[in-house]
């Protein structure tokens, strides 16, 4: 056994990944607690947490961060009709700094020096677990198993792990391994890997699993109403988890990409985001409808930049940090209500209203000539032509 070398908090998922490095974590002479982040996937805590024990875990922490992702990490991306490359709506990135942030948090709470996660040394979940934990805790030693020369080496495949985990008395599937891995949690469920990994494979999976949406003064989502039924959901979390429901049913926001990783290489991904779909769109278009123009360009700009940095793992950095004041500001005349349908994989926007709405209808109107003197269009036109 080696020589101890102090307390380990582990983001903790329950799969054969983390809890062989559980049982690796405890042989390199480390006292491991687990930490298990409720953040809207579907699980079986109470299995992990009894999972976790009977491997060794000091002490096994879950914690249900589920409303904070949605109000403190969801929220601020719809504000920002967030999209990286054009088309991913960010449901693993915005994800990753609000686990880490009570990742960093439980192991204060433990006194430990120590944090270790299950990310692979390929992928862009490592950074963001670390950028977040450097951000908020300076001095926080990480171990990254998958980066260690003696932990891949000793597990360059599935099956050297598998042959571990049996011989750990670790409990592995029964059913054959997924083609594929797969990450889910309130905002989306995405999938990668494994078969997927050849851009040419169809994958014919399901119907993704998240309509209206009103102001208040801090310019988030407050309220949905289901037009047929009269339904109403208020809370952040309720809120998100009906559109969740409503928009899974026709499999809205389903996508098929192929996108750039911030460490370099392209990888190819499935994601199925419903409920954020709808909000992309009620909140693009109430945004146009209440926004100057200019500044809506320059919005547009901020919220490129927010967008890749979100996905890169800068959510703490000065400059995030700056974006989401900016963005947060341009909101304050953002208010309405939108009313959308759902069917067949769309959303459609159906109408919209606004008290701040810069729409006027008089001035716009081919029947009303309002205040506009369409004779001062001939001058318009005209320099406009000098080029």
């Amino acid at each position: 056994m080696a020589q101890p070398k102090g307390t380990v908090v582990l983001a903790y998922s329950g799969g054969l990944d983390t809890s062989c490095i559980l049982v690796w974590l405890k042989e390199q002479g480390y006292d491991v607690v687990t930490y298990l982040a409720n953040i809207g996937q579907k699980e079986d805590f109470e299995a992990a947490r009894k999972k976790a024990l009977a491997l060794g875990a000091k002490k096994v922490y879950i914690e249900d961060i589920s409303r904070e992702f949605v109000e403190e990490f969801i929220w601020p991306a719809v504000q920002a009709n967030a999209l990286y490359e054009d088309r991913y709506l960010l449901g693993t990135a915005l994800a990753r700094p609000c686990i880490a942030r009570k990742l960093v948090e439980i192991a204060q709470r433990e006194g430990a020096q120590y944090v270790a996660h299950g990310a692979t040394g390929k992928g862009n979940d490592q950074v963001r677990f670390e950028l977040t934990c450097y951000a908020l805790c300076p001095n926080i030693k990480v171990v990254a198993p998958w980066r260690l020369p003696e932990f891949y080496q000793r597990f360059p495949g599935r099956r050297e792990l598998m042959d571990y985990a049996k011989k750990h008395g670790i409990p592995v599937p029964v059913t054959p391994q997924t083609p594929w891995s797969m990450d889910e949690n309130l905002m989306h469920i995405s999938y990668e890997a494994g078969i997927l990994e050849n851009p040419k494979v169809i994958d014919h999976g399901r119907p993704a699993g998240v309509a209206a949406t009103g102001p208040r003064a801090s310019r988030v989502p407050v309220k949905v109403t289901n037009a047929g039924d009269g339904a109403t959901r208020c809370s952040a979390l309720e809120l998100f988890v009906y559109l969740n429901d409503i928009a899974g049913k026709h499999g809205v926001g389903r996508i098929d990409i192929v996108e750039n990783r911030f460490v370099g290489m392209k990888s190819r991904g499935i994601y199925e985001t419903p409920a954020g779909t709808i909000l992309y769109h009620a909140h693009l278009d109430i945004e146009a409808f209440t926004m100057d123009r200019e500044v809506r360009k320059i919005k547009q700009g901020l919220a490129l930049k927010f967008s890749e940095l979100v996905y890169n793992g800068f959510w703490h950095s000065p400059e995030c940090e700056f974006l989401r004041q900016c963005i947060g500001r341009s909101q304050e005349a953002v208010v309405g209500t939108v009313r959308l349908s759902v069917f067949k994989g769309q959303v459609y926007v159906l109408g919209r209203e606004s008290p701040r709405s810069l729409y006027n209808e008089e001035l716009v109107s081919m029947n009303v000539q309002g205040d506009y003197e369409p004779a001062d269009a001939t001058g318009f036109i005209n320099i406009n032509s000098l080029r």
